[in-house]
């Protein structure tokens, strides 16, 4: 049975849901860092750094997941992809260091506090504008001759893969305000909220303009979304996006707490599952599929054996550590 499981597929989703795992647990804290100069110096900065000091330092895991699990199933898509996008990807790289040694040295260095809060705030911003990008570049096609990469060194640079770029700093910084408003109270539960509304029109646009542009890409995109029968389902994504985005600006009116930040997620969910309408069966879109690229089947389920222990314990020790850490927060911890 294992033999005729096609583990092509099966790795496809572990990276996808490795991908999406991190766009969920580390997208709320990268909006808070976009978001930081909104907040007021002290006891909102300190507050809105709180609400994430326990469960940050974990959520690069999942992007190492998906990166291992890229470079060990699908090899050949790394090999091409990787070249393709040196600059946004080092870029991310240098971005999340220094958030994270912004992150620590903000409460161990308070004579330059000021610095370190502008190096979470840039960190933040170069980490999600490089992902944008990178995604972008991948999405608008990449030069491939044979089994390499034949590209130049600036073919990631499009005003589509800025737009992109731009589109997912606004989703970020929306599921920020959204998870602050969830996690705290007073004035900065208010100003959040009051983001969370600018933030939500302007990422429902992002998500409409990127959506628009993106079948024109590549034939297959265009086939993919409109080909009949398919388009009665993909159809289903953009209404549910639609639904998803009058409930969200409703729930924050009402002035919800929780579901604000659970439907911005839901965002994310469908514009995921439209990335995925749009390139799948292929891993770089337009020229190489899953299966072209795979590893062989013993290396795969060798390390299928591997991902099914692990994925379970990093969700036990993610999900363990959200649930300690529920409550209210302010600028002295969670309560």
């Amino acid at each position: 049975m294992l033999e005729s499981l096609d583990l092509t597929i099966v790795w496809a989703f572990v990276i996808a849901f490795a991908v999406f795992a991190y766009i969920v647990m580390d997208g709320f804290d990268l909006g808070i860092g976009i978001l930081f100069p909104a907040f007021r110096p002290g006891e909102e900065r300190d507050t809105a750094m709180n609400s994430v000091a326990p469960v940050w330092d974990g959520n690069e895991t999942w992007l190492v997941l998906g990166g291992g699990g890229l470079f060990a199933a699908f090899p050949l898509a790394y090999a091409v992809l990787l070249p393709a996008l040196y600059v946004p990807i080092i870029a991310m790289l240098l971005g999340l260091i220094f958030r994270g040694v912004a992150f620590e040295f903000r409460w161990r260095d308070p004579g330059h506090r000021a610095f370190w809060d502008l190096a979470f705030t840039g960190g933040s911003v170069v980490a999600a504008l490089s992902q944008g990008i990178a995604l972008g570049a991948m999405l608008q096609g990449v030069a491939v001759e044979g089994r390499a990469y034949a590209g130049g060194w600036w073919d990631w640079l499009s005003p589509f893969s800025i737009l992109v770029g731009l589109a997912l700093v606004c989703g970020y910084a929306l599921l920020g305000a959204t998870w602050l408003v969830m996690r705290t109270v007073g004035p900065l539960q208010d100003r959040a909220r009051s983001l969370s509304v600018a933030l939500g029109v302007a990422t429902i646009l992002a998500i409409a303009l990127v959506s628009a542009v993106t079948p024109f890409l590549e034939g297959k995109y265009w086939q993919r979304w409109f080909a009949m029968p398919s388009v009665l389902l993909t159809a289903q994504v953009p209404l549910l996006v639609a639904v998803a985005s009058v409930l969200f600006f409703r729930s924050l009116a009402r002035g919800g707490e929780r579901a604000p930040f659970l439907i911005a997620l839901g965002l994310f969910l469908l514009s995921f599952i439209g990335l995925g309408i749009s390139i799948y069966p292929d891993v770089v879109p337009g020229r190489i599929s899953i299966w072209d690229a795979a590893s062989p089947h013993s290396s795969q389920m060798f390390m299928l054996v591997g991902a099914s222990v692990l994925i379970p314990i990093i969700l036990a020790y993610t999900a363990y550590s959200y649930w300690v850490f529920r409550g209210k927060v302010d600028s002295t911890g969670y309560h």
